[in-house]
């Protein structure tokens, strides 16, 4: 079987920062670590593979030669081997863009199940699993909370918040997974030091057969023109004693559809 999983180096939501004196940020040494979204489908795809005899697991990102921490991070994780799409035609690619390198590189390798977070931390479009599914002609299950191996398909649990819903496809598939799939395990030593040896590639977009026009970079960067202030909605204050503070703020919560 053959399991591919699509990675992304993202900036950690905190840590990293500074402020200048002014108390402007200076955005100087942000981190990035791997998408906690895909972390979880890397975690998934080695509990597939444990299970399945001859099971390949193949990490794919794309992105400057910083992406690469992704792929380290996923061979620590699991996978058995990693491909890096690094191109300077790349700088700037939307979603589609980004979609039809993927699938191009999902493609060469051959698959049996693609697996994926179901957002990258930061732009959380999640249109990319579905285009990447589209391209390349088979079904998605798209935000799993769980996800199962069934013969020769693939079934998703996925809570809507109405109710938990059971979604299922025939392999091959594309499947996106949230954060509560599971916590990935922590890695032994054992695995970080295997994952120094797993082989790593690099592949160019003429790897890949795609052209600078196909992947839509000519209309891939976003120029901003203009920015509207957002109107001042004013702030809560809840001053009195901690029970009631509770009630309150969870009545505020819920009135805005937060709980």
């Amino acid at each position: 079987m053959r399991i591919v999983v699509l990675v992304r180096q993202v900036p950690c939501a905190v840590g990293g920062l500074s402020f200048n004196a002014d108390n402007t940020l200076r955005r100087a040494g942000v981190r990035s670590q791997l998408n906690d979204a895909d972390a979880c489908a890397v975690d998934q795809a080695w509990r597939i593979a444990v299970r399945r005899t001859g099971a390949q697991v193949t990490a794919v990102t794309m992105g400057p030669a910083g992406a690469a921490a992704a792929l380290r991070k996923s061979l620590v994780l699991g996978a058995d081997e990693g491909v890096h799409i690094l191109d300077d035609a790349l700088a700037g690619c939307d979603a589609l863009g980004t979609a039809r390198v993927l699938a191009a590189a999902v493609r060469r390798l051959g698959f049996d199940l693609v697996l994926c977070g179901a957002a990258a931390t930061g732009s959380a479009t999640a249109v990319v699993p579905a285009m990447v599914a589209e391209i390349l002609g088979v079904p998605v299950l798209c935000f799993a909370d769980g996800l199962k191996l069934t013969g020769d398909g693939v079934e998703i649990r996925r809570d809507d918040g109405a109710g938990v819903q059971t979604w299922a496809a025939t392999l091959p598939a594309v499947v996106s997974v949230t954060p509560r799939c599971g916590t990935p395990r922590y890695p032994r030593f054992a695995a970080v030091a295997q994952a120094r040896h797993k082989l790593v590639r690099t592949w160019p977009l003429s790897r890949l057969g795609i052209r600078r026009s196909e992947v839509g970079l000519a209309a891939a960067v976003t120029r901003v023109r203009a920015v509207t202030p957002v109107e001042d909605r004013g702030r809560v204050v809840i001053d009195c004693d901690a029970p009631t503070a509770a009630a309150r703020l969870a009545d505020f919560l819920a009135q805005r559809e937060l709980l």
